[in-house]
């Protein structure tokens, strides 16, 4: 005889686990309706434009591995979201600026000529500081590299100078990294913008053995959109990190024809349409250059021990050289007065329009490289702060870096390849505690405002 049941309990909520998966199913896609369309910080950009193209730009090889090693990001909303205008307006506004321009960004400044025994003069501390303030004039001349020749192609020379709007640029050298193609470009893109990649004889080996380029010197070559340049090693510096300082500050004298540039680590994948990050980034923003601050530090000294701890440069005494002549100059830390979010740049992506002041910036910070070492986050903050006339920068926030760009890890190995790699020398000790407060370093002062603590 069977038990006649009084409970009013739907049969289903018997089961405690069935009656805990539906609540945790309502709660999640209510959190995830909130999330999309009420939450004000979620992250609204345009990842591309209202006519991508939709089939793959480049079909690599197997062996060649384009998409290995992505890093993960965690940030799934902003406090800064940008809003990307209409591609086909974007592209209109772009083009009409680049046509109707009375272009006085290279007008305005003049560079020194002549030899030297490196490709940038070598110039001293003093000299280098002499030329910050610089009035906008003809006829003043500042160092700006090129007092050697730089060792690529006539015919590459001649197709950079007729690239006369948005330039695109990245190198490889040491076959560090692949060369991966941007995503969601809109139809006009790729015949409207220059897209160029440059690599040293090792990195190109590299490519011929994946059969991704010719063999034949004389043929142009080109990987998907990147048109391959070659760099010869001969007459430019030891360490491949500043023969890719070159092409990354000097755009604007590789390119001289061109309004905006784009700078781009070969190890991040565009993935937004270049016009509209110029567009909303620099052009909406009115602004000469546009960089994500750094996700961990605010201040330059806090960079400096970075790069000493984690042996991100190998003369340490170096770098703390480098610091007390910046403290000793007027390298301030950063405040909430100074009229910028951060001091220190995470510099993978850099979005220019070539003006008097993005031009002189370029050449300044490209001196400093020479002068101290290839870490190009060091001197950024004493530049900008210390020149004149002062730049108009746009440092967006991390989470906006991480939507417009993937970023994947170096090469690992060669692939098979054989190559002469320089391998970084041993990391020396500095001879006493880097830039520590009573060791009678000139930044001591500079560390005391740093941690609130100054007495001034």
């Amino acid at each position: 005889m069977g038990i006649k049941a009084t409970s009013s309990k739907p049969l289903f909520c018997y089961s405690k686990l069935f009656c805990v998966s539906i609540s945790y199913l309502f709660t999640s896609l209510f959190l995830a309706l909130y999330t999309s369309l009420i939450s004000p910080t979620t992250c609204l950009f345009r990842y591309s434009p209202n006519d991508p193209i939709q089939t793959p730009l480049f079909v690599y090889n197997s062996t060649y591995g384009e998409h290995k090693h992505a890093l993960p990001t965690f940030r799934s909303s902003c406090n800064s979201p940008v809003y990307f205008s209409d591609y086909w307006n974007a592209l209109k506004e772009i083009n009409e600026f680049n046509e109707n321009s009375t272009f006085l960004g290279s007008r305005n400044l003049r560079y020194i000529q002549g030899n030297a025994d490196s490709f940038g003069g070598n110039f001293s501390t003093k000299k280098r500081f002499s030329y910050f303030d610089h009035p906008v004039v003809d006829g003043i001349e500042v160092p700006c590299g090129f007092f050697k020749k730089f060792p690529i192609s006539k015919s590459d020379r001649i197709a950079m100078e007729n690239c006369k709007g948005l330039v695109i640029i990245s190198a490889i050298f040491n076959d560090h990294d692949k060369i991966r193609q941007p995503n969601g470009l809109g139809k006009e893109t790729p015949y409207s913008v220059c897209f160029y990649m440059f690599v040293d004889d090792v990195t190109l080996k590299g490519l011929q053995y994946h059969n991704l380029v010719s063999t034949t010197l004389e043929e142009k070559n080109s990987v998907g959109v990147w048109r391959i340049v070659k760099v010869a090693k001969e007459n430019l510096y030891e360490n491949s990190a500043m023969n890719g300082i070159i092409p990354k500050y000097l755009v604007h004298r590789l390119f001289p024809n061109s309004k905006y540039s784009i700078w781009v680590d070969a190890k991040m994948q565009l993935v937004v349409d270049p016009f509209l990050l110029i567009h909303s980034l620099v052009v909406m923003e009115d602004v000469d250059i546009a960089i994500s601050r750094h996700p961990l530090y605010v201040h330059t000294m806090e960079e400096a021990m970075a790069t000493a701890r984690w042996k991100k440069w190998w003369d340490v005494d170096g770098l703390k050289k480098q610091m007390e002549t910046y403290c000793e100059n007027g390298l301030q830390p950063w405040t909430p007065e100074k009229p910028y979010p951060s001091d220190v740049p995470d510099s993978a992506i850099i979005l220019r329009k070539h003006s008097v002041a993005t031009n002189l910036f370029s050449c300044l910070l490209f001196n400093e490289l020479e002068g101290f070492n290839p870490r190009d986050q060091l001197p950024f903050a004493y530049v900008r702060d210390l020149m004149n006339p002062k730049l108009k920068m746009n440092m967006f926030d991390v989470e906006v870096f991480e939507q417009v760009a993937v970023e994947y890890r170096h090469n690992l190995k060669n692939d098979g390849v054989s190559s002469t790699k320089v391998m970084p020398k041993k990391t020396e000790k500095a001879s006493s505690k880097f830039l520590v407060n009573g060791t009678g370093s000139k930044c001591d002062n500079h560390l005391l405002k740093m941690w609130g603590e100054s007495q001034d």
